[in-house]
């Protein structure tokens, strides 16, 4: 049932603007995780040599950082996958609200549940980057700790 109203066309335009909203705000969310996780990968690469370079005692102090960045790029890893299937979500979503106008409104709750469902992964990635915040100030913390222990030595001798 093909809609002949032009009034029609623009409610339809109008409904497809929120996901396209959502959409936007996502690719956002997506250029962060994707910086953050260069940022993770660089240093743990950064840590990796260290641990190479340096003696048996001092690999001791590094295995735990190396670990906490692997543990890192997962959770930024796992928020870039979910970030980029609420993106399909709601690509999905647009387009099921237009065909779902042109074909007399057959896919009943198909478009709703695809937002519902994006949203949703927005969350559960937005939790993910969470986890890897806070793994991050963890790092920053102990290296400070490490760094600052490592002066305080030096200045006594």
């Amino acid at each position: 049932m093909p809609l002949t109203d032009p009034l029609g066309h623009y409610q339809i335009l109008t409904a497809m603007l929120a996901p396209a909203l959502l959409m936007a705000a996502t690719g956002s969310l997506l250029i962060s995780a994707n910086n953050r996780l260069a940022r993770v990968v660089d240093r743990l690469r950064v840590l990796v040599t260290d641990w190479a370079r340096s003696e048996p005692g001092q690999r001791a102090v590094l295995e735990p950082q190396i670990a906490r960045h692997r543990r890192r790029s997962y959770h930024v890893l796992r928020a870039c996958v979910l970030f980029y299937v609420a993106l399909g979500s709601f690509v999905g979503t647009s387009l099921a609200l237009a065909v779902d106008a042109f074909t007399g409104f057959a896919l009943g709750e198909l478009p709703t549940g695809l937002a519902v469902f994006g949203t949703f992964c927005l969350l559960a990635g937005s939790l993910f980057m969470g986890l890897e915040v806070s793994l991050a100030v963890r790092s920053l913390d102990d290296e400070l700790d490490h760094q600052l222990g490592r002066r305080s030595d030096s200045g006594r001798a």
